[in-house]
């Protein structure tokens, strides 16, 4: 219709042409020859029109022009596709009849003429970008519709890239040229997701079987990079070692199970504590403080939450009392200590020091006091759980006589003698044997100087001490000298005569003296040995 056709006509008696019209219209022609004459069509409205030559022989018959309108597209379906071609895409539109070529981008590509309106081809590969395409026909080429090459999508990344085989994992898709997808497969499975941008997409993972799976995006632009998920198997715990251990904590215990690997929290009882990652069997941790009883221990993974074992905090053991709760310096107090959850006892300490005892029962134990500077001290029980609260045992002090100088006097008495020993504070009597001393009087706690009373024989010395102390006594501690120069043997701290002879006075002095200090001396290291 816009003209500009070049048209041969051919014929007999065309020479000396005078005129050509079409539609009556007068065209500039050219005189071939005498059967031919050619004209280019000027524009004009669709349809046939007669062509006439006129000669001085007059006018021709007519022949029919056809105008054709040009072919005007109105859709592309569909109107983008990968850069990879491939897409098969309908065009439909008016005048399409008769088509002579399809060009995507200028280039002519294989066509399909389905009917006047319709016209079908194949995209082929190319750059990516919107891109024309154009249907020409008898009536010219026809407006240009855009075809739009799509990139690829490209994934880069899955966040996170593994979960647990029941599924329920929200994961995060980014990468490139997402814009528009048509499709997200797991394992070749479409699943549901959402578009969050053109280089986000997020979809949360069905249930499958363990292993990794792939991870594709389809757009108009093609398939993606297939990106690997993995499904984590469910950890599985077969045993805790040890299963129990005290409430106080602080008890190293060892998981064993399946699928521990890549573990991401351990608890106990609900709340997370520090684990260590031995292998893909095995994992350790230490036991926080926590109540008496048993509690769950759990282990989670990416492939979920394990099933739950128990573990069993045992209580310490609690002391509730000691009978008695008090004894003399000198040990050897039989103590009953009461209480709960005393058994499999591994020490009693008085303060801080293991002495022997007997496992009664969970509720009773027994041990004898050693000897210890009077005072109160802790007695402690501890029990594979911990150690108890301690529960205060009173060392009392004790009275002893360890020493007597002279050891030896008149059997008239007025012998005056020093005693050393302990706990001589508030002493309210000494005696020689049964008889009170003449007089005598406290110097320390450690020092008394009596008067001996008349008396035969070797005899006890006792001083008796304050209501806290008691009374001490030294066997055999003084012995008396008959007039006469013979005197009973003393066991004690005394010394006896040898016996028939008679023994000088001067003499005999000066040997008590010698062997007073000799008894002093051992008294002490007994005294010394007993603390």
């Amino acid at each position: 219709m816009a003209g500009g056709t070049l048209v041969t006509v051919t014929g007999t008696g065309l020479a000396g042409a005078t005129e050509l019209t079409i539609d009556g219209a007068s065209v500039p022609f050219t005189q071939v020859s005498a059967t031919e004459i050619s004209f280019t069509t000027p524009a004009h409205a669709a349809g046939p029109v007669d062509v006439v030559v006129t000669t001085p022989g007059g006018a021709s018959n007519a022949l029919p022009f056809t105008f054709v309108a040009a072919p005007v597209l109105t859709a592309l379906a569909p109107d983008e596709g990968p850069v990879a071609g491939g897409t098969p895409v309908t065009i439909t539109g008016t005048d399409l009849a008769g088509a002579t070529s399809v060009t995507v981008d200028g280039v002519s590509v294989p066509f399909t003429q389905v009917s006047d309106t319709e016209i079908s081809f194949t995209t082929p590969a190319h750059a990516a970008g919107p891109v024309d395409v154009v249907v020409t026909t008898p009536g010219g080429a026809s407006n240009a519709l855009p075809f739009t090459f799509v990139a690829a999508p490209v994934l880069t990344a899955l966040a996170p890239d593994e979960g647990p085989v029941a599924g329920g994992t929200p994961v995060t898709i980014t990468g490139t040229g997402l814009g528009g997808a048509t499709s997200l497969t797991i394992d070749g499975v479409p699943v549901p997701f959402t578009q969050v941008s053109d280089t986000e997409i997020t979809f949360t993972t069905p249930a499958h079987a363990a292993g990794t799976v792939d991870v594709v995006v389809t757009t108009p632009g093609g398939a993606s990079n297939a990106l690997p998920f993995t499904y984590v198997a469910v950890p599985a715990i077969v045993s805790l070692a040890p299963d129990e251990g005290p409430a106080a904590g602080g008890t190293l215990v060892t998981v064993t199970g399946t699928d521990l690997a890549g573990a991401t929290g351990l608890t106990v009882d609900g709340a997370s504590v520090p684990f260590t990652q031995v292998s893909g069997t095995e994992i350790t941790f230490t036991t926080p403080a926590h109540a008496a009883g048993p509690v769950d221990v759990v282990v989670t993974t990416p492939g979920g939450a394990s099933n739950a074992l128990p573990f069993t905090f045992l209580p310490a053991p609690v002391l509730t009392d000691l009978a008695p709760d008090n004894g003399p310096e000198t040990g050897g107090t039989s103590v009953t200590i009461g209480g709960t959850d005393l058994g499999g006892a591994t020490s009693v300490t008085v303060d801080g020091v293991s002495v022997p005892f007997t496992q009664v029962s969970d509720t009773e134990i027994t041990f004898t006091t050693p000897p210890h500077a009077a005072g109160e001290v802790d007695i402690v029980v501890t029990t594979p759980n911990g150690a108890s609260a301690p529960l205060v045992f009173t060392y009392t002090p004790v009275t002893t006589v360890d020493g007597v100088t002279p050891p030896t006097g008149p059997a008239t008495g007025g012998t005056e003698v020093t005693i050393s020993g302990h706990c001589f504070t508030g002493a309210t009597a000494v005696r020689f044997g049964s008889t009170p001393a003449t007089s005598f009087r406290v110097v320390n706690d450690t020092t008394i100087v009596a008067v001996s009373p008349a008396g035969t024989g070797t005899v006890d010395i006792t001083v008796v001490g304050s209501t806290s102390c008691g009374t001490g006594t030294l066997p055999g501690g003084f012995g008396y000298i008959a007039a006469g120069g013979s005197t009973g043997a003393p066991t004690g701290g005394g010394i006896a005569s040898t016996g028939v002879e008679p023994i000088v006075p001067m003499t005999l002095g000066v040997l008590a003296l010698l062997v007073g200090a000799v008894s002093l001396l051992i008294a002490r290291r007994r005294r010394g040995a007993q603390h």
